[in-house]
């Protein structure tokens, strides 16, 4: 069953911060129903309104698809995103079978960007 706390927010937390200093983005780190990692993207020095890729802008909402990110984005955005997804990942397993409709993650993660 996903399971998120405080607790493992702050040890995640210096790396997420450090990637996000790096590239000059201004971020909010938060647990959602202690289920989810969410990670609020609201300004910085990333164009990811100019570089994301096909209908994925709503607004000024971009919602980060984590397992396509790859195709959702391009430049800076792309390799940022490279970078702090598998950082919001560290310590977490997927053990689903969607054969049996069984699913067991550690944790759930959202990347959002703007509001």
């Amino acid at each position: 069953m996903a399971y998120m706390n405080q607790e493992r927010k702050a040890a995640l937390s210096p790396a997420i911060k450090a990637i996000c200093k790096e590239y000059g983005v201004k971020a909010t780190l938060s647990v959602h129903h202690y289920s989810t990692l969410v990670l609020n993207i609201s300004a910085g020095d990333i164009d990811f309104f100019g570089e994301v890729q096909g209908n994925w802008r709503n607004g000024n909402y971009i919602a980060v698809n984590q397992y396509y990110y790859q195709d959702q984005f391009t430049g800076c955005s792309k390799e940022f995103l490279g970078k702090v997804i598998p950082a919001m990942m560290v310590g977490n397993h997927d053990r689903s079978d969607i054969m049996t409709d069984y699913f067991d993650v550690g944790w759930y993660i959202d990347v959002n960007v703007g509001r």
